[in-house]
């Protein structure tokens, strides 16, 4: 495939040092790197990869879907089965 387009990107020099060294070291570029993430992007519809938010549990992830009514009825509704179940621990 021809390459005929540039990208440009603005980025930190160490990350750019850091990103380069380890490329080098897989035995191929930081450019070559870049078009591959955007030929697996192009396959994938989508970014190659999961995208992961630290301390993040699944309810605040997945709380856009949830029934904004039932938020409150449900929180914490595995502890108070538990309790309901088994008795109160203290």
């Amino acid at each position: 495939m021809a390459k005929e387009a540039t990208l440009q990107v603005r980025m930190d020099a160490e990350l750019k040092k850091e990103v380069e060294e380890l490329y080098r070291d897989l035995g191929t570029s930081f450019s070559e790197a870049v078009r591959i993430f955007a030929r697996q992007s192009v396959i994938d519809q989508g970014m190659p990869f999961a995208i992961r938010a630290e301390n993040r549990s699944a309810y605040s992830v997945l709380n856009h879907y949830a029934n904004p009514a039932l938020v409150a009825e449900e929180e914490n509704a595995f502890v108070k089965a538990m309790m309901e179940k088994h008795g109160k621990i203290d």
